[in-house]
């Protein structure tokens, strides 16, 4: 069974930065695609970045150029590194694979104090 562990939330005021890790076990790592999705109150949960089994990233419009994710093959980690942070990017944020066929994690609890 696949368990995704995520981490690094917290209360920031706007314009701070966090890094979020997500940790996968029970399953194979490098030849996934991994993105990390966030879910705001009362919206749909979204994908905001993905990144290839080669590293190649893709953003959603609202965090390009403030948002970077990677990931550590050997270690089974994706990582978020969220910088100028807005308060519209409160929101629990997740991990998992592209499209998403693993189970949810407990997700990491992000909120932005303008």
């Amino acid at each position: 069974q696949v368990q995704l562990v995520e981490s690094g939330g917290g209360l920031v005021q706007a314009g701070g930065s966090l890094r979020l890790s997500c940790a996968v076990s029970g399953s194979t790592f490098s030849g996934y695609l991994m993105g990390w999705y966030r879910q705001a109150p009362g919206k749909q949960r979204e994908l905001v970045a993905r990144i290839s089994r080669e590293g190649t990233t893709v953003y959603a419009d609202p965090v390009q150029g403030r948002f970077t994710i990677s990931r550590d093959n050997a270690k089974k980690t994706v990582y978020l590194q969220m910088n100028s942070l807005k308060p519209e990017d409160t929101a629990v944020y997740y991990c998992n694979n592209l499209p998403g066929t693993w189970g949810w994690g407990q997700g990491t609890q992000v909120t932005v104090s303008s």
